[in-house]
């Protein structure tokens, strides 16, 4: 498999607009992040490059050929979701045994000594696993399918901060041994940020960013001093968001920096990812 595209897709729920006019292109063993608020349009865009769902319009390919037309590529994708896909009453043991008959590469031995790990409790039944231990039932479970590719849809969801910190360290070393395509899906920006290599920011269903998140950082920066010299500075310059503190100001951009030397007073700095992703996005929620 070489790489996934999605073409056009759009999504509609009722009244909400899900996803709007979609493209976007995912390269073999490649860490992407798939960044947006609650409600942004993330699980839905996984769900139809995974083949679970159909778009309204639009459509997913893998090396070119439509997903929904290629059921046996469909097993190359795996989603890890919100979505419990194991039979009521299966404990964590019978469902790691169980991965074997679903997926040709699952390694059980190596979801056993994650679950040892990550201290999950094996004879539980896995619909009554608190939060953060399903999240973990399913982050074992997706790292040991060995499929070229993994969506992981909110995987340190309900973790505390040792687990998610241990998500990260595991998955890392997983790539490392064994590449493959992997995106990440998660609002949780600052903890991911130096683990993607690329980024899609999606906001109200419409991708506002693709690429390097080497590339996306470049282009952000802040300006900050005397309100005044601010507003000076920030004429005819992409300006994405401001916020003013009594007589001082701060203004957001995203574009090419301009080489000219700042005026005397103001301070130029760079935006990490969470800051420039939380500008970008827009302050208000998000149906």
């Amino acid at each position: 498999m070489s790489r996934i595209e999605a073409r056009g897709v759009e999504k509609s729920y009722g009244a909400v607009h899900a996803l709007k006019q979609v493209s976007l292109t995912l390269e073999e063993n490649k860490i992407y992040g798939l960044l947006g608020r609650n409600g942004a349009g993330k699980s839905t865009l996984l769900k139809i490059l995974a083949g679970w769902i159909f778009p309204d319009q639009g459509e997913a390919a893998v090396d070119g050929v439509p997903v929904l037309k290629e059921e046996d590529r469909m097993g190359d994708i795996y989603l890890m979701s919100e979505q419990n896909l194991y039979p009521d009453g299966m404990d964590v043991r019978a469902a790691i045994r169980y991965g074997t008959k679903l997926y040709p590469e699952f390694d059980s031995a190596y979801a056993m000594r994650l679950a040892e790990k990550f201290k999950l409790p094996m004879k539980t039944g896995i619909t009554k696993l608190s939060t953060g231990y399903r999240s973990i039932f399913k982050v074992i479970m997706a790292l040991s399918v060995n499929t070229p590719v993994v969506f992981f849809d909110e995987p340190v969801l309900g973790l505390d901060a040792n687990h998610r910190e241990l998500f990260y360290r595991v998955f890392l070393e997983k790539y490392a041994e064994r590449p493959f395509t992997a995106v990440i899906s998660t609002h949780l920006i600052d903890e991911v940020a130096n683990v993607v290599e690329d980024v899609i920011l999606l906001r109200k269903g419409e991708i506002i960013y693709q690429g390097s998140r080497e590339a996306l950082l470049e282009q952000g920066y802040a300006v900050s001093g005397k309100a005044a010299d601010v507003d000076s500075y920030q004429k005819g310059r992409p300006v994405i968001a401001e916020e003013s503190f009594g007589g001082l100001k701060a203004a957001y951009f995203w574009g090419e920096k301009r080489p000219e030397v700042l005026p005397e007073g103001l301070e130029l700095s760079n935006m990490d990812l969470q800051k420039l992703f939380i500008r970008l996005t827009g302050e208000e929620g998000e149906e």
